[in-house]
């Protein structure tokens, strides 16, 4: 780490200056304006100017006059130095001329910009001041561009040390993948949008008084409070007797802005329901005006998909590009690794035991204090003490609290006050022992001890009588943060989460700046309007930008600001302030995530160390059996004897037990020295262990009965010692060249082969096998290799030894304990009873996708179903549908249908019941249920298994009548509502999600400890200073207590409507309420608990808005600043660390977390090439000119954009409601009409181009035809009914279903809706647990809250009477609507209530119930379960997203693949299978990147043409095998693929080049040979016996080095042809095809394994070694690799090509005899 920091720091790379260029200065007497002093004025005056600005608004001016002439003094100044500067600058640049000129720069632009605006402002401010233009004028917003001037305070930073071009490339990039989620996001609002307006449509129906004029409506006349309704019967809601359901007629701005009236009103209002806020509300309004359905479905899918799914891909957006930027701008940010920081400094030093760090002090500065002290301080008993000291502040100040009907919440002095003086002294004493023992400088060296030094201080005026209570408690309640020093593993987590300051402190100033400038901005667009509180003045204008930035309540102040400016300028305030929520939400949020996920994150370098570190992990697995198992081995062996009552010669001995025969064999022994730990040290093992090796035959024979099986196993296990060390390899990695990606990852694969010498199964490692056969010799074989393949292996054994541990293990169990294995210590362990039961119980379809004996891909029709089939057993089936029953018929229970009183109901759970009982029987019966090793009670799911059966047995047998509240008995209806969790259990892909978020328990644990810890330090400061003074009288005009007694009239919420009368007037309806001096209903600061409450509550956003404003109006404004702040950290920094660690936590148990960026992206091409598919677009004909002319029609590209347009012109007349009545609607849909012609005159066109048959096989145009058809068959309803109610949803629905085929015309649009497509698949399990457990806190809710009376959110739509309604409040709960205002509701208590002798007659609700049920179904669902949905998205967006730059093969060049593979695919069969010989065409075919050479990649070309045949042993290849190996083949594989998977693929590679290489040998002779026959056409045998000498000396070379073992000696064949050798060297070394490249190995041998052209028997007679049967079979039936071939053209299956008359068969017969001869005769001459 420390060299790759230096090498970092060493680098002098060019700094990309993105601010303005001040260094173009050749004039001397105006060098004033580039001296250091002057920029920092003028940035200081930009400063200065923003304040200016923030506070020049008319109600700024009205609270505090002299600011005006305050704010005009500093615009002058400001705008005179600015004007300075702009001068200056002209005349060193030019005005217009030049390169450089003043008007040509960008940042001059934006300079010149900024002082017109100054110059206009202070213009305008002189006419305010002399009266000629109001204060309140609309001529502000002139003002509104001068906040940005805050730009050329930062823009001075805006450099990288990075070339500029390369950073613009990032932002390009991240700019391009913003625009097209923006794209892909407006298509889905778009869709919603045109829904939204054919579903609801103009929603203007509310119950009114009898005889109301529709024009004329006041509050009086409307329903408390106003109800919407339906005009017809049966759908909707029904106004009750006395009132009617009237259509009211209303301005635009006085029934509201939101709606679906029209697209651009539907729209705006999908957007608003997408931020989840206030969409409930909307959907009441439509369930109540049409059919419930519509708005269920709507809505809900609405906010799956827009709010849940495509939102969420901005976060996958921001987090793929801030990772990019990270790797770039590691240097800006700084070191990921965090600083020594501690007393002393450590060195490594070396001794006897290896390297170990040693601690110094020599280097550090001492203080006053003798060594005693000195050493009291580094005792930890010292540190202890100050951790409790601090513990105990906090627990006493916790023990504060108020209570307003008695204490005096002013009174300051108290016994707190004492308390917190000796605290502090003590704290203050501690600080000064610290810096008498290390001196002040060595104190301040210490960051932790600046921290305590600023709480020393702050603490110490906190307890001035004065200060005490007031802003300076903050240094008192985070003293409370030093005891996150208690905790290592909670102190490392908050070091690599806020550790790396820089990028999280950059991204918190960013969007401070970006609050303040946005804030400033709206303030003088909108300060002109008088009595508008939100945006009077600076304060109020940052309160509501931020209230926008959190989302809560962002739509109420966009509709405040639009209602003010008028329906004439609503439009653009919507438009304002949709981008600035958008920007915020989307972005600024998003970089939050990105950024703790990047703290998250680990270095490159270190991801491939903790890759090691898992493998060992992973082989280091759990030797021993769990504890249940292993209580048999507390007890002693008692196997059951064999009693023989007859001679053992009558009858064979049952077989000894190898329990027994081990304990013989685990005793030490000169063999068997070392070899328990071969598995760790297997080089010493070897080495200590050769003389074994030597041991004479007769040695060996004289060993008997043990002794020789121990030398047995001592040699078995030094052999797979000895084997491992032999197949070790290195590698050295190559830099690619200029040319195509498959050519540069050749280069590298040949380079690397030129560096290694030997392979497994290769001549030379075999070799090196025999010398370490002769001499035992390992250290100078091990010394050639590297160590990685060395440890995977070593780990690989180690797993595997292991697993046969212990499964060993149990097999002693099995033999020694009668009852292991045993169920219930009763059942035998082979009796056929259990085996019947093991084979109910174990009974599944088994499916295969090849047939076991052939290995060919089994067709099938239900090849989809067949998997989810086989997904469980049988009986696991059964219990799924039978539990799923249940689940059904729980749902009808209400608080008065009751199972017990519901014949029906109690049907229902004795099926369960029964159902469940058999099922557990034979589970037990088979496996057992606790001692044995497949157990019932194994794990969690297992004990929640037979606690749900217990619970549901219980309650079965119970069946109470009476169910008091808080009793017993509905404490067990309450656990018999955990029955939908069984699902979790019987579906393995469930438990997996369950897994996966119990194994990053540990992180989500730490995370909730720093938000408590928060809360606790927010919640002691409000104690502290809101303790008792919240608490105020209801009627607003009484302030104090005394006179709040009695009652007064208060006005009643009515509607949001602007109906008159206004709440003022007399005639508005009120009621009369008795006088309460109380605190606010739903929060209060008034203890520990309560705050602490309130501020869980804030932590969701929820209600944050009214604890602000209570605490700003009955305390003082400046406490604002406490809520916000809170807020801002708890929100912004503590809720995003939520999703990073769930994100992480799931990418760790997904395996990518300590993927390097290579390995994510060959993970990510290997899903992108499973999901590809070929085109089968059929090829242009040329036999019709009819044909030719419509294909050439329909592929071009003018065509298929105007088929676009067409459809986007088609989807627009949704923009209005097609209504029976409405006249427009007959036009709209024959308009539509026409263009659903045009439609069918397109397929009619590509049908005859494509042929049927061709136009059926793309899915889409299937679709295309589809709707096509149902356009068809709606036109003759349209037609036939004249456009009722019948033919225009199926119209609408026709034309919805068009606008999806715009998603697959255009690349961006098709990728993202995969990426949500798939999001959507892979998620499903997840949704599904969701909804299970939403579903059991929708039964518990019934239980609980079923019959609580209606209150402030709980209403006629909001309740939990039913599971429906449960379920669909959960539902709102989870998007965060109102969730605490709802469980406030269900907190009601006597005397608001009436309590009843069962909970299906009382009213009341339940506090204790009602904080656990909402609480942990917020977190659990809000903070874990959704953010699940995030990682997912990210995952899939990864896989779909990829560019040029990548190194990875790109959608384009998959897309090249498809092409030609559909060029060449003449029959287009629709599972995407061709020949091989039509593969090899593909390869020659790819163009781009995938192009392969032939002139310069030959040997390439062969080795690719050579793995196709391989692939299916010469048979057919698929689409995605080709793709597969092009894909190998275009990485980098040491640096993509994975330790095993890069294994196999380097032995399939290493078999390739050896057998090309033999093949190609193997030719070269065959043409050798028709050479010489040519020349010599008189005798054949004369010729061959004169040319024979070169060619053995070629050919025998390597068949000396195979046969040494049998004793052939090398010197002896060398001697007959030395004369002639370097002859026949020279005039044969004429390149030949591929052979240049080929590695450094001789493998002059011909190749035995190609069983057609080479008899067997031609080994036995060469003498040679017979290979690895593995690598034979492997090769065994492909055919050899010829130029026709290469060149696309396939060998006939019998001879090869003659070329001559004497060429052909025969001459390679006789070309074999003669080399049996040949060889016979050196092997005679030798002996």
């Amino acid at each position: 780490m420390l060299t790759r920091k230096q090498s970092v720091r060493g680098e002098a790379t060019a700094m990309a200056d993105y601010g303005p260029d001040e260094n173009l200065n050749e004039n001397t007497d105006i060098e004033w304006v580039n001296k250091q002093l002057v920029r920092r004025v003028l940035r200081g005056c930009a400063l200065l100017s923003l304040i200016s600005v923030s506070m020049n608004t008319p109600k700024t001016f009205d609270l505090y006059p002299h600011l005006m002439y305050v704010t005009f003094t500093i615009d002058l100044i400001v705008t005179f130095m600015f004007s300075a500067e702009t001068i200056a600058k002209m005349h060193i640049r030019g005005i217009a001329k030049g390169d450089t000129a003043y008007l040509k720069d960008k940042w001059c632009q934006f300079d010149g910009i900024m002082v017109l605006c100054l110059w206009v402002s202070a213009i305008l401010q002189v006419f305010e001041i002399t009266g000629v233009v109001e204060h309140y004028s609309r001529w502000s917003i002139i003002r509104a561009p001068r906040p940005l001037i805050l730009i050329r305070v930062f823009r001075v930073f805006l450099k990288f040390q990075l070339p500029k071009t390369r950073i613009e490339s990032i932002f390009k990039r991240s700019s391009q993948q913003i625009y097209n989620v923006t794209i892909f996001f407006l298509f889905f609002m778009s869709l919603y949008g045109i829904l939204g307006v054919q579903f609801f449509g103009e929603m203007n129906y509310h119950c009114v008084r009898n005889g109301t004029d529709p024009e004329h409506v006041s509050a009086n006349d409307l329903a408390i409070p106003d109800t919407y309704c339906s005009p017809h019967n049966n759908s909707g809601y029904e106004c009750p007797r006395g009132m009617e359901c009237k259509p009211l007629e209303l301005s635009r701005s006085d029934r509201g802005f939101n709606g679906f009236g029209e697209f651009a009103t539907s729209f705006f209002t999908v957007y608003e329901a997408a931020s989840q806020e206030g969409w409930v509300f909307i959907m009441y309004r439509a369930i109540d005006s049409l059919p419930s359905w519509r708005g269920y479905v709507f809505f809900i899918s609405m906010i799956f998909f827009l709010a849940w799914l495509v939102k969420n891909v901005f976060i996958a957006v921001i987090i793929e590009t801030f990772a990019e930027i990270r790797v770039h701008f590691q240097q800006m940010w700084g070191s990921r690794s965090g600083t020594t920081d501690s007393d002393s400094s450590q060195v490594l030093v070396s001794d006897a035991d290896g390297w170990r760090m040693v601690t110094i002090d020599e280097s550090k500065p001492r203080g006053l204090a003798p060594p005693f002290f000195q050493r009291i301080l580094k005792m930890a008993w010292f540190h202890i003490l100050i951790l409790l000291l601090v513990l105990a502040n906090a627990i006493f100040v916790a023990t504060m609290q108020f209570d307003h009907q008695i204490i005096d919440p002013y009174d300051t002095i108290n016994r707190y006050y004492y308390a917190e003086v000796v605290f502090t002294i003590l704290f203050d004493l501690e600080a000064l022992f610290k810096i008498w023992c290390l001196g002040f400088h060595g104190y301040v060296r210490r960051s932790v001890h600046k921290f305590e030094l600023l709480l020393v201080i702050g603490t110490s005026l906190h307890i001035i009588p004065a200060f005490y209570r007031t802003q300076f408690t903050y240094f008192q309640v985070i003293r409370v943060i030093r005891l996150i020093k208690a905790s290592p593993v909670l102190e490392d987590f908050c070091w690599k989460i806020f550790g790396p300051g820089k990028k999280l402190g950059s991204l918190i100033l960013f969007t401070m700046c970006l609050l303040i400038i946005t804030s400033c901005v709206s303030l003088q667009l909108f300060c002109s309007f008088k009595d508008f509180q939100k945006f009077a003045t600076f304060p109020q204008a940052t309160m509501s930008m931020f209230q926008i930035l959190t989302q809560k309540g962002w739509n109420e102040v966009m509709h405040l600001t639009m209602w003010e400016t008028g329906e004439q300028f609503a439009p653009l305030v919507a438009i304002y302030f949709i981008f600035y929520h958008l920007f915020v939400t989307l972005i600024v949020v998003s970089l939050f995530v990105a950024v703790i996920l990047d703290n998250l994150e680990l270095d490159e370098d270190i991801k491939k160390l903790k890759q090691l570190k898992l493998r060992e992990q992973v082989a280091e697995t759990q030797q021993n059996l769990p504890l249940r198992l292993r209580i048999f081995e507390k007890f002693p062996d008692r196997p059951q004897m064999v009693h023989l009552n007859k001679l053992p010669s009558e009858f064979s001995t049952s077989r000894m037990r190898d329990s027994f025969m081990r304990q013989f064999l685990e005793q030490g022994s000169v063999f068997t020295r070392g070899a328990s730990k071969e598995a760790d040290i297997p080089l010493q093992a070897v080495r200590s262990d050769v003389g074994a090796l030597h041991m004479t035959p007769s040695k060996k024979k004289s060993l008997t009965g043990v002794a020789e099986k121990k030398l047995g196993v001592a040699e078995i296990i030094r052999d797979s010692n000895r084997q491992r060390i032999i197949t070790e390899d290195g590698v050295q990695v190559a830099i690619p060249g200029m040319r195509s990606l498959l050519s540069q990852q050749h280069q590298i694969r040949m380079d690397i082969r030129r560096s290694i010498r030997s392979r497994p199964g290769s001549l030379k490692s075999k070799n090196q096998y025999q010398k370490l056969r002769e001499n035992g010799n390992v250290g100078a074989i091990a010394t050639e290799h590297k160590m990685d393949d060395f440890d995977i292996k070593i780990l690989q054994q180690k797993r595997h030894e292991a697993e046969v541990k212990r499964s060993q293990q149990e097999e002693d169990l099995r033999e020694n304990h009668p009852y292991f294995d045993t169920p219930l210590f009763s059942v035998g362990r082979d009796s056929r009873f259990r085996k019947f039961c093991k084979v109910v119980v174990s009974a599944r379809y088994i499916y295969q996708k090849r047939d076991p004996i052939t290995g060919k891909e089994l067709k099938s029709k239900y090849k989809h179903i067949q998997p989810l089939i086989g997904l469980v057993t049988y009986l696991d089936w059964v219990m799924i549908i039978v539990t799923t029953l249940s689940c059904i018929s729980m749902m009808f229970e209400t608080p008065t249908q009751r199972v017990m009183n519901t014949p029906g109901l109690r049907i229902a759970e004795y099926v369960f019941v029964i159902c469940m009982s058999i099922e557990m029987s034979l589970k037990v019966m088979a496996n057992g249920l606790f001692f044995t090793p497949q157990a019932v009670v194994r794990d969690i799911g297992g004990v929640l298994d037979v606690f749900i059966y217990a619970v549901s047995l219980v309650f079965l047998c119970w069946m109470p009548e009476k169910v008091p509240q808080n009793s017993g008995a509905q404490i067990l209806m309450i656990l018999r509502c955990l029955r939908p969790l069984r699902i979790f259990i019987l579906v393995p892909h469930m438990r997996a999600v369950v897994y996966e978020l119990c194994r990053g328990f540990k992180e989500i644990l730490l995370v909730s400890i720093l938000l408590v810890l928060l809360m606790f330090v927010f919640a002691s400061y409000g104690v502290q200073l809101f303790g008792g003074k919240l608490a105020r009288c209801n009627d607003p005009l009484i302030k104090s207590r005394e006179n709040c007694t009695g009652i007064f009239l208060r006005p009643l919420f009515v509607t949001k409507l602007k109906v008159k009368p206004d709440v003022s007037n007399d005639s508005y309806p009120k009621i009369y309420v008795p006088r309460v001096w109380a605190n606010p209903r739903n929060f209060n600061f008034d203890n520990i608990g309560n705050a602490m409450q309130a501020l869980f509550e804030v932590l969701s956003l929820e209600g944050w808005l009214e604890v602000r404003d209570v605490i700003i109006e009955r305390v003082n404004s400046s406490h604002g600043v406490f809520i916000h702040l809170f807020v801002f950290i708890g929100c912004m920094i503590g809720l995003t660390l939520f999703v990073g660690v769930v994100i992480a936590n799931y990418m760790e148990n997904k395996g990518t977390a300590l993927l390097t960026v290579d390995q994510k992206r060959w993970q990510d091409l290997m899903g992108r090439i499973k999901l590809a598919q070929p085109l089968h677009i059929p090829p242009r004909p040329e036999h019709s000119w009819l044909r030719t002319l419509m294909y050439d029609i329909t592929q071009n590209i003018a065509f298929k954009r105007g088929v676009a347009f067409l459809v986007l012109a088609n989807y627009s007349l949704l923009a209005v409601p097609w209504l029976s009545e409405e006249p427009h609607t007959f036009a709209l849909a024959t308009v539509s009409a026409v263009f659903t012609m045009l439609f069918l005159l397109e397929v009619i066109m590509k049908n005859i181009a494509l042929s049927a048959a061709g136009y059926w096989q793309s899915r889409r145009n299937r679709f295309d035809m589809f709707v096509t058809c149902l356009g068809v068959i709606w036109i003759v309803l349209h037609f036939t009914f004249k456009a009722n109610d019948l033919s225009n949803p199926l119209g609408y629905f026709v034309i919805v279903l068009r606008f999806f085929t715009i998603t697959g015309k255009h690349a961006t649009l098709k990728m993202l809706m995969l990426t949500v497509v798939v999001s959507m698949f892979k998620s499903f399990f997840i949704i599904l647990g969701m909804f299970l457990l939403m579903l059991f806190y929708a039964f518990t809710g019934v239980i609980l809250f079923g019959c609580v009376k209606y209150g402030e959110d709980l209403g006629r739509q909001a309740n939990f009477k039913t599971a429906w309604n449960a379920v669909v409040l959960l539902f709102r709960i989870v998007t965060g609507e109102d969730w605490n205002k709802i469980m406030h509701d269900c907190m009601v208590a006597p005397p608001f209530c009436t309590r009843g002798s069962n909970f299906w007659k009382t009213d009341c609700g339940n506090f204790k119930a009602a904080l656990v049920f909402f609480c942990t179904f917020y977190v659990i669902i809000t903070y874990i379960v959704l953010n699940l949905l995030v990682a997912i998205i990210m995952e899939n967006f990864s896989l779909f997203y990829s560019n040029e730059e990548d190194a990875l093969l790109s959608y384009n060049d998959i897309r090249q693949f498809q092409t030609t593979w559909n060029l060449v695919n003449k029959n287009r069969k629709a599972h995407g299978v061709i020949s091989v010989r039509r593969a090899k065409l593909v390869l020659r075919l790819l163009k781009g990147r995938l192009e392969v050479d032939l002139e310069k990649d030959r040997l390439l070309f062969r080795h690719m043409c050579y793995e196709i045949e391989k692939l299916r042993n010469g048979d057919d290849v698929t689409f995605h095998d080709v793709l597969s190996m092009l894909a190998y083949r275009s990485v980098d594989i040491r640096k993509s693929l994975q330790l095993e998977e890069l294994l196999v693929r380097e032995e399939l590679e290493y078999t390739i080049e050896e057998e090309v290489a033999k093949q190609t040998i193997r030719n070269w002779l065959d043409k050798c040979l028709k050479r010489i026959r040519a020349k010599e056409h008189s005798n054949l045998i004369t010729n061959l016996r004169a040319t024979n000498e070169p060619v053995v000396m070629l050919e025998c070379i390597p068949t000396i080095t195979e046969t040494k073992e049998e004793g052939v000696d090398s010197s002896v064949a060398v001697a007959p042809g030395v004369r002639q050798r370097k002859k026949i060297e020279r005039n044969t070394s004429a390149p030949l095809p591929g052979m240049l490249q080929a590695p450094s190995r001789k493998y002059l041998a011909p190749s035995l394994s190609d069983g057609a052209s080479r008899p067997d028997k031609m080994s036995a007679v060469m003498g040679l070694k017979k290979r690895n049967p593995r690598l034979q079979s492997s090769s065994k039936n492909l055919p050899n690799l010829l130029e026709s071939e290469e060149m696309g053209t396939a060998p006939h299956d019998g001879d090869r090509p003659i070329g001559s008359s004497l060429g052909g068969k025969y001459s390679t017969l006789e070309v074999q005899n003669w080399w049996r001869t040949c060889v016979q005769g050196e092997s005679t001459s030798e002996q």
